[in-house]
């Protein structure tokens, strides 16, 4: 869940400047124009230059958006949108219960503003091992943001050991409740499932 520019923000906070907004809308493109092209002839036969084509930039413009190729895909608006979420919270909620609901809401935008996408990025991890070998990088980025905003909550430092096996934790759970949903289909309610995950935690990792 590395983090980016997102249209979402632009419109949860201050107006952006034209500037910002025209880059978002390129990384947009971009995007867009890769999943269309992975969908019809693959990932790994997809090239960058056809990705820059379709998407009407140069293939400069893609690699100054997104490193590689697999940073399309990797690269996404979650973490502002989980970080939000959870400062949202009621400070007398305790943190555990702020991730939790935290988690839930920001989910349910995505899935509202964008399903397919979701569904084509939860499918491409899945299946590309080299998008599965760098997700864990994604992963240590979302890790460090969370472990600060559980800090600011708890009082502890954010290199607290205790906070960072909570945020692990949570973490390697939404994976595996994603992982479940390509496994089955993603004909499951995504966000009764990503509960159902959560709830293992909550009890205490008992079965």
């Amino acid at each position: 869940m590395a983090s980016a520019e997102t249209s979402s923000a632009a419109t949860s906070g201050p107006r952006l400047g034209l500037r910002e907004r025209k880059k978002i809308q390129t990384r947009q493109a971009i995007r867009r124009a890769a999943y269309r092209l992975f969908e019809k002839q693959g990932y790994d036969a997809t090239p960058v230059d056809q990705i820059a084509e379709a998407a009407d930039v140069s293939p400069s413009t893609v690699f100054r958006y997104f490193p590689t190729k697999d940073d399309i895909v990797l690269t996404d608006e979650y973490d502002p949108l989980l970080e939000a979420a959870i400062r949202a919270r009621p400070m007398s909620e305790s943190p555990v219960e702020a991730i939790r609901q935290g988690v839930l809401s920001s989910m349910r935008h995505v899935i509202d503003s964008d399903i397919a996408e979701l569904k084509q990025r939860t499918r491409l991890v899945s299946e590309v091992p080299s998008l599965r070998g760098r997700q864990a990088e994604g992963m240590g980025e979302s890790a460090r943001m969370l472990c600060g905003v559980l800090a600011e909550r708890t009082g502890r430092p954010a290199d607290d050991l205790e906070l960072r096996v909570v945020i692990a934790a949570v973490l390697a759970a939404m994976h595996e409740a994603l992982m479940r949903w390509v496994e089955r289909g993603q004909t499951e309610d995504l966000i009764a499932l990503i509960g159902r995950t959560l709830d293992v935690l909550d009890r205490g990792l008992t079965l």
